[in-house]
């Protein structure tokens, strides 16, 4: 059985994390999967949005610390997590995170990585790391104080306390909180309207708004030109132009608005 499912429909790539016996916590198999899985979508140009899910009613319970193995060099195992933390934050495509019943650790920062949270009130969270005499990785020391400021950041890790999915939805950590009936015809319907963008201009804005809180004004300003210059070489600005002409939906491609010579 593969720990990590794949499937495609319209330009929508889903990974399903699938070791559901143990709540989808990852191990090495799994995390190496996924590090490929995210190789293959960042040279994949026709995947224009990836959901990131679990099987069997929980979205990821963390690292597997049962069937983890206890001779293992901590930076072996560290540089995994490390790979996909970063291959996730740095692909160009929108990425959500669908999550049911519970993400934890390693778990709940994977959907943290991602640039939605679509949940269900039955979900729930944790920073489990303290509890386990951890501190924090999978990029939770970087994405916690961004989206809820420092002190909020330092309870929710310290303390290790279970956060419900209301709670997560008040701070900020989950975008959408969704009836368990529904979730997945509005994680389908908004990943489908994300994929219908125009891929170039989404990457760009998507780089402008990650590289923003850690740049000057001056800065991201002179970001905002490079990526703006990009974005008007594409035919998707033309294609827009005429759309809102001819009052009708944009077909977005990605495609250069390039002349060759002769």
């Amino acid at each position: 059985m593969s720990v990590l499912l794949r499937s495609d429909r319209d330009g929508v790539r889903t990974l399903t994390l699938n070791r559901p016996e143990r709540r989808n916590a990852l191990n090495p198999e799994l995390w190496a999967a996924l590090d490929d899985a995210l190789r293959d979508i960042a040279r994949d140009r026709t995947v224009r949005a990836l959901v990131l899910t679990g099987s069997g009613g929980a979205f990821c319970a963390g690292a597997d610390v049962v069937n983890s193995d206890p001779y293992a060099a901590p930076f072996e195992k560290l540089r995994a997590i490390t790979d996909v933390a970063q291959q996730l934050h740095d692909l160009p495509i929108p990425t959500l995170a669908k999550v049911r019943g519970a993400a934890v650790g390693a778990g709940w920062n994977l959907a943290l990585g991602c640039d939605f949270v679509i949940g269900t009130a039955e979900a729930r969270f944790s920073q489990i790391f303290a509890r386990r005499g951890l501190s924090l990785d999978c990029g939770g020391s970087w994405l916690l104080p961004k989206l809820v400021g420092l002190q909020q950041a330092k309870r929710l890790a310290l303390l290790a306390e279970t956060v419900d999915a209301a709670e997560a939805h008040a701070l900020g950590l989950v975008t959408w909180l969704v009836p368990e009936a529904e979730i997945d015809v509005f994680t389908d319907a908004t990943a489908a309207r994300l994929a219908a963008g125009p891929p170039v201009a989404l990457a760009q804005i998507k780089g402008l708004l990650n590289e923003g809180a850690d740049r000057s004004m001056r800065e991201a300003l002179a970001g905002e030109a490079r990526a703006q210059s990009v974005a008007f070489a594409t035919a998707d600005v033309p294609e827009a132009y005429a759309a809102f002409r001819e009052k009708r939906d944009p077909v977005f491609t990605g495609e250069w608005n390039v002349r060759r010579p002769g």
